[in-house]
């Protein structure tokens, strides 16, 4: 129905939607309806942000589905493992090389903020240089991607869980 409004885009049926699902406590047509009020809203931006909305909607739902984002994670870091294992990447300088270890090498690629000391001691060459490229290019998607469905749903959580009558901190609307 609120996608076929004539208006267009309208964040507030959305909204006023939501709120009539959580007064009678459907939680989950609740969540259904805030999905949909930001695939319609992903419609109406540039391509990049329309590009950026749809790696939100496949990783984690844009917030509302995070558990989609387990086979995410768990796919990459089996794929970069089984093929560095298959092919160990030759070592920078072999006297300071660690211990090769696929399963770390490749968590060195994905995780952008961690460091295990693989990826800065071997350099892959061929094809495996194109995956680990793909690799921490798929990493940096995917930790901002669930960064942003996980602050979505705590904040949305912490919304719900607030006393009656406890300021958001905001200013009235007159």
């Amino acid at each position: 129905m609120l996608e076929r409004d004539e208006d267009g885009y309208v964040p507030h049926a959305y909204e006023q939607l939501t709120a009539a699902y959580r007064r009678v406590g459907d939680d989950h047509a609740a969540r259904l309806v805030q999905l949909a009020k930001q695939r319609r809203l992903r419609g109406t931006r540039a391509w990049y942000g329309r590009l950026w909305g749809y790696a939100q909607d496949a990783t984690v739902g844009y917030g509302f589905r995070p558990l989609r984002a387990c086979a995410w994670l768990l796919s990459p870091p089996a794929v970069g493992s089984i093929a560095y294992a298959l092919q160990h990447p030759g070592a920078l300088k072999a006297s300071e090389a660690p211990h090769f270890d696929p399963v770390f090498y490749t968590l060195d690629l994905l995780l952008p903020v961690i460091s295990f000391g693989q990826e800065e001691a071997f350099a892959p060459d061929g094809w495996y240089q194109a995956l680990s490229y793909a690799l921490v290019v798929t990493g940096w998607i995917l930790a901002t991607t669930v960064i942003t469905g996980v602050t979505r749903n705590v904040s949305r959580q912490w919304a719900g869980s607030r006393p009656a009558g406890v300021s958001t901190g905001r200013c009235p609307s007159s």
